[in-house]
């Protein structure tokens, strides 16, 4: 069988705190996307969940400036998701999707992130969205209510329809996050009241396994939580499978780093192409 990809990435490309270290010290905004996708291959598309459909100008810049191999993994808006809660949704679900086309081959899997009272009572509404989800779209589900982290009727239903249309389900994996107590820490109280605090089940539905791993600002912590992963990732790759990994710390100023320490400790277990040197760190070494 042949072995698959891993698709590395960030919670987002434009973050003025990562001059110095992925970016030079004097990076422009414009310049972002280009330089993180020489180093990372694929991203989080959070800001559609915040502010819906892209104009299509802007499609157009981020199809011209990302590379063959990168995966945009944006998110359905909230507006669908959170609002109207996947009913009557199906002209902006489509429109969406259309102004998202002219990215085709670089759209990795387009995630459906649920509320957090989203339960098994309303699979049905899940079901009708994933029936009119375009085949050649990878897409992953994210689910937050509690009953689906039980392994009872809900979550074996959740599990069926995500294998039945070959959709992937999203493991969110907060138990660094959750550690220790934020304490006076108001970095990590926000990031924990943000983040749900919920069981890790690890089920790969669908080829595209999608991880988002929720660090601490302790390292010693975060690479802890993430050995068992190395295994796991390794496992699927050579399942022909192609996991898709997102690596978040709680304000995501160290975000770069985790990701590659843990792309170092994966690529000690499987062979991965190496990471090209971060901007900023190359900056540094010419002086």
């Amino acid at each position: 069988m042949t072995g698959g990809t891993l698709h590395l990435g960030l919670a987002m490309w434009a973050n003025a705190d990562w001059r110095g270290t992925l970016y030079g010290n004097y990076a422009q905004t414009s310049d972002s996307l280009p330089e993180y996708a020489s180093v990372f291959s694929c991203v989080e598309g959070n800001t559609t969940f915040y502010s819906g459909a892209p104009r299509e100008d802007v499609v157009a810049t981020w199809a011209r400036q990302a590379p063959g191999h990168f995966r945009f993994c944006f998110k359905l808006p909230s507006m669908l998701t959170h609002e109207k809660r996947l009913v009557g949704i199906e002209a902006e679900m489509d429109h969406f999707l259309e102004r998202l086309a002219p990215l085709h081959d670089r759209l990795g899997p387009t995630m459906i992130q649920l509320p957090r009272d989203f339960g098994g009572d309303e699979l049905p509404m899940l079901e009708a969205v994933l029936k009119r989800w375009p085949k050649t779209l990878p897409c992953a589900v994210e689910v937050r209510h509690s009953e689906f982290f039980h392994k009872g009727l809900a979550e074996q239903s959740l599990n069926r329809l995500l294998i039945t249309h070959h959709v992937n389900r999203v493991m969110l994996d907060t138990r660094a996050l959750f550690a220790t107590p934020a304490g006076d820490d108001a970095r990590l109280a926000q990031a924990q009241r943000e983040k749900p605090r919920r069981p890790l089940h690890v089920l790969s539905t669908a080829a595209q396994p999608v991880v988002r791993f929720i660090g601490h600002f302790d390292d010693e912590i975060n690479h802890a939580r993430f050995t068992p992963w190395i295994e796991q990732l390794a496992l699927w790759m050579e399942q022909g499978k192609s996991p898709v990994l997102f690596v978040h710390t709680p304000d995501n100023r160290a975000a770069p780093l985790l990701a590659r320490a843990f792309h170092t400790r994966l690529a000690e277990r499987i062979d991965l192409p190496p990471l090209t040197a971060f901007a900023g760190e190359r900056q540094e070494s010419l002086f």
